[in-house]
């Protein structure tokens, strides 16, 4: 199963030094609940009310980014994230702390924490379980090498990005920003210390810092 980035919905947000619930952050939301039904209606991220919801984010800042979930149950994820920007995390937590109660929707902070599954970008496809990764616990992180079939050796353009995709997608973007270091690409062929799937990195991160 490919995870399509073409139907994540992004829009861009912006940078706010504190988790202060500021009159902007109130205005999007008025305007969010206003639009409640339409956005509950998207399907491919090029409706007209996208648009509009881009503009409205970008008249806070351009830093952040969001997401939608599938519909269940008339009820749809809103997912508020920094796009892997550390700097842009209190942007975050201010937008969401600004968030009302919407009985149709699940307002969240960050990426969350998922089953990984294969992604397609610019044409190259990986399937989340032909990756491995390798950990190692450097002081108050940890260092990462990911292990993809056909990588070139420390890719940072294709490869790299669907390397930190997955680890997103594993890990939760929080995680990923928080308590991982060094992240190294390397072909599969290359793997000789002991891996993990992508499955069980979870267990392994968090049997390293949570007590």
């Amino acid at each position: 199963m490919l995870f399509n980035l073409a139907l994540t919905l992004f829009a861009v947000l912006g940078f706010s030094c504190a988790p202060q619930k500021g009159p902007q952050e109130k205005s999007f939301w008025i305007w969010f609940q206003s639009n409640q039904e339409a956005l509950l209606k998207v399907k491919s991220g090029r409706e007209e009310i996208c648009n509009e919801l881009t503009r409205q984010m970008k008249g806070l800042n351009p830093n952040l980014v969001y997401e939608f979930g599938p519909v269940g149950n008339d009820r749809r994820e809103f997912t508020i994230s920094a796009d892997g920007i550390k700097e842009s995390f209190p942007a975050v937590e201010a937008l969401y702390a600004a968030a009302p109660v919407l009985p149709k929707w699940k307002i969240l902070k960050f990426r969350q924490r998922r089953e990984p599954v294969g992604i397609s970008l610019r044409g190259t496809s990986v399937e989340a379980d032909s990756v491995a990764v390798a950990v190692k616990k450097v002081g108050e992180k940890a260092d990462v090498i990911v292990y993809i079939p056909g990588a070139p050796e420390n890719d940072r353009d294709i490869y790299g990005s669907i390397a930190f995709l997955m680890l997103d997608q594993t890990l939760g973007e929080y995680d990923v920003e928080t308590l991982i270091g060094e992240v190294q690409i390397m072909p599969a062929s290359r793997a000789l210390e002991k891996t993990y799937s992508l499955k069980e990195l979870p267990k392994v991160i968090d049997g390293m810092f949570v007590h």
